[in-house]
């Protein structure tokens, strides 16, 4: 199955990738002015991976990835209200005020978190798989964490038991080059990190992450591979992220010159100079995107603002099934 790269996909992707980048743009504004908390991961430079994925999975297919999250939950189908309230740390978050910028989750769109351990949502994502497998539904999930990510032993438990039960999963690097400031370099012998999957048998390949129609089609043949039942995949995304670690990061162990190479790249660029060039949009259509996606992003920012904190009775909620559990008291 190859898809057409056409119009009604590029203009999806464009829309997709311009909303993420304006809302992190907007989420930084505003962690700067001390209305976001803790710790924010920005996703900026990276958005081509996240359309690329979701144009090429169904929506019922589950993801679940680490903590430079809000990207993925934008283009996975969670709102900028829900998103943004979460970043705020209120009750209509999508985590209900209790997550976070790192936690984000939405079980109405299999979205299964923003995870602070590192590489921890390694072996979750296979356990995902498992039970999808296990109740025999041809769902895939995508289970994502960076290049630092790859060296937790985690990964290695869960790869060798997903090859040896068959799981449906597709694991994936964002290999944006750095682990926190640690260039992976510095980190490992192995720079083709697609290498790893060769140790389990497991297909393996790396993919240009600044592209969508290489990222789609690499997890269309993923997809189409573990629907029938011919097991997981590992995909090294390579991808660079324009901000630093956090936002408490200056990025001080790169040079300016590496970054502005890559921005050369910017997906969201190139995707528009693709548009251009085919006609597929007038300048009027695309402002009127634009316009939108602000007045979109404006829009959640009030809705953050006017929404209420979390009630103090919903501290205790959500931690156990066992719902008179015996050691939790009021």
């Amino acid at each position: 199955m190859q898809t057409q790269f056409g119009k009604e996909i590029y203009l999806q992707w464009y829309e997709s990738m311009l909303l993420q980048r304006r809302f992190e743009e907007k989420a930084g504004q505003l962690y700067g002015m001390q209305k976001i908390r803790g710790f924010c991961h920005l996703y900026i430079g990276q958005e081509a991976v996240s359309v690329g994925i979701m144009s090429a999975i169904r929506p019922d297919d589950n993801l679940i990835t680490a903590y430079r999250d809000h990207g993925l939950a934008i283009a996975k189908g969670i709102t900028a209200d829900a998103c943004m309230a979460e970043l705020y740390g209120k009750a209509t978050g999508c985590t209900g005020g209790k997550g976070g910028s790192m936690h984000f989750f939405s079980k109405e769109h299999r979205f299964f978190g923003g995870h602070g351990i590192v590489g921890g949502q390694i072996g979750l994502g296979a356990g995902i798989a498992f039970a999808d497998q296990y109740n025999d539904n041809d769902r895939v999930t995508i289970c994502m964490f960076g290049d630092g990510a790859a060296r937790q032993g985690m990964l290695h438990e869960a790869f060798n038991m997903a090859v040896l039960w068959n799981l449906p999963v597709i694991f994936i690097c964002e290999n944006n080059h750095y682990a926190m400031g640690t260039s992976v370099e510095r980190t490992s012998k192995v720079l083709n990190l697609a290498q790893i999957a060769d140790a389990y048998d497991m297909p393996g390949d790396t993919v240009d992450g600044m592209d969508p129609e290489s990222v789609h089609t690499a997890i269309e043949r993923a997809a189409k591979r573990a629907r029938e039942k011919g097991g997981p995949t590992f995909l090294e995304i390579k991808t660079y992220r324009y901000r630093g670690h956090s936002m408490s990061d200056p990025a001080k162990y790169r040079s300016k010159e590496e970054v502005e190479e890559y921005k050369e790249q910017d997906p969201i660029e190139k995707a528009l100079v693709k548009i251009k060039e085919n006609n597929w949009a007038t300048e009027e259509e695309l402002e009127a995107i634009n316009e939108k996606i602000k007045a979109e992003v404006e829009a959640s920012v009030k809705f953050a603002e006017e929404s209420p904190y979390p009630d103090d009775s919903e501290l205790y909620k959500d931690i156990y099934v066992q719902a008179d559990y015996p050691f939790i008291k009021d």
